[in-house]
């Protein structure tokens, strides 16, 4: 996947391409954040057939996710009801999962049908948006207010009633991939993409207040790490040199140090990933990671079968949620797990291929960006199910129980799909881009060209 992402690096728009400005709406190309359509002369790029590929694999995704909610639904419902003292009937927690499925398709098409220049245009109003949402569910949650949900010692969520929860972070995650499009596009084309004060500072200070909302406020580190994989696999893609990218990655390591040691519950979980196999499940601290592993371990080369796991029934804190894969290991064993993750796989090689055949660099970053989001969810949850990674609460994308995390990935995902229409062909790719980069010169260093190579019609 790096080499794709690194090859991908090379088809950036540079070296004196010529572009003309069109108004004929059956000539798409990929534009920059105007309304006009674009086009190279050599190689106009006409709307095509989407990639369907990524339809297929996210509605397989979800239906599997469908699947185990009905399967372990009942059980969950019982363990609130015996523990809580709650009312919640078997099928609850399955229609609420076809529910979210429903709202999330409906994202994903609106994301989809929608000009991505519209959405583009509008990004920092979107991003005020996701902003001023964490602030309302911060100032919510001091002041006890019902419409802020409180789990765990953490408020995350908006309560709505009949009408759901809504987790702020997940928005603000679509705000700042669609936001970091926009702004390191426009300085890779300066060729500013490595100047420290016009664009590493603003964007880490961009950064940092999203960070101050989900990770020291809302208490969610697992979303912040996220929300690096997203910036990460952005800027990687923009051109960033190893001086500065090895500089950002040892301030993230720092933030993350601090955090960590900051919150003694993220403590207990680092030295629980110490141990290793010489926890204990009667260790407070280790009891998920030893459960999900007995879940995993139990589930063989075939599964238990649906409807018969044991660690749904209470053994295994958050199954229908973080410990799903868990869940999933124990229903469908070892076989089933590897075709969800083949199918995880394809997903993120088919956003991949959008990415690489896509001309404009702005709308690659907007790609590289959900496959950073989407990429981070499914290894820092597989990862720390399995035990490799310490424990985090983290979501598996398309998968978990739970509406706003879906919601907002299939939005993403609907942009890349309607990305998709607008792909060239391997073959036209550098005819298109006028590329010649037998020099190798990084793509954020300054380009010159002739004013009088743009025209305008």
């Amino acid at each position: 996947m790096l080499s794709s992402l690194r090859l991908s690096a090379y088809y950036l728009p540079w070296r004196g391409a010529v572009f003309k400005v069109l108004r004929n709406r059956n000539i798409g190309y990929l534009s920059s954040l105007s309304n006009e359509a674009q086009y190279s002369d050599k190689t106009p790029i006409r709307r095509h057939r989407p990639d369907y590929a990524i339809i297929l694999y996210m509605g397989l995704l979800m239906l599997i996710g469908l699947i185990i909610m009905y399967a372990i639904g009942p059980q969950r419902a019982n363990v609130l009801n015996n523990a809580y003292g709650g009312d919640y009937s078997g099928t609850y927690f399955f229609f609420k999962q076809v529910t979210s499925l429903i709202f999330a398709l409906v994202a994903f098409g609106t994301m989809a049908i929608i000009p991505y220049t519209l959405v583009t245009k509008n990004s920092g109003k979107i991003l005020l948006v996701a902003l001023g949402s964490c602030v309302l569910l911060a100032i919510a949650g001091w002041a006890n207010l019902g419409i802020a949900q409180q789990s765990l010692g953490a408020t995350r969520w908006f309560n709505f009633g009949l009408l759901g929860s809504l987790q702020p972070a997940e928005f603000l995650k679509f705000a700042i991939l669609i936001f970091t499009a926009g702004f390191l596009g426009a300085k890779i084309k300066q060729g500013k993409v490595n100047d420290t004060h016009e664009t590493l500072i603003p964007l880490a200070i961009i950064v940092a207040i999203s960070m101050l909302f989900i990770v020291v406020i809302q208490k969610d580190l697992g979303t912040g790490i996220s929300l690096v994989g997203i910036i990460a696999s952005m800027l990687f893609i923009g051109g960033i040199n190893k001086r500065n990218g090895g500089i950002i990655l040892l301030i993230f390591a720092a933030i993350g140090a601090i955090f960590i040691i900051s919150a003694p519950h993220r403590i207990d979980r680092i030295a629980t990933y110490i141990k290793g196999d010489n926890s204990s499940i009667s260790d407070a601290s280790s009891y998920q990671i030893e459960h999900a592993k007995i879940a995993i371990g139990t589930g063989g080369l075939f599964g238990v079968g649906i409807g018969n796991s044991v660690q749904a029934t209470g053994y295994l804190p958050e199954a229908i949620n973080d410990s799903v894969f868990a869940i999933m290991g124990e229903t469908f064993g070892f076989v089933g797990l590897v075709i969800i993750l083949l199918l995880f796989l394809a997903l993120l090689m088919r956003i991949l291929k959008v990415m690489d055949h896509l001309v404009d660099y702005r709308l690659k970053l907007i790609a590289a960006g959900v496959f950073g989001w989407l990429g981070a969810h499914v290894i820092l949850n597989v990862a720390s199910m399995i035990g490799i990674f310490p424990l985090t609460g983290i979501t598996l994308p398309l998968l978990s129980f739970g509406g706003t995390s879906m919601l907002f990935i299939a939005a993403a995902l609907g942009i890349v799909f309607q990305l998709s229409h607008y792909t060239i062909h391997p073959s036209k790719l550098k005819e298109a881009q006028n590329e010649n980069f037998s020099s190798r010169r990084g793509i954020g260093r300054s380009r010159h060209s002739s004013r009088s190579s743009f025209t305008r019609n």
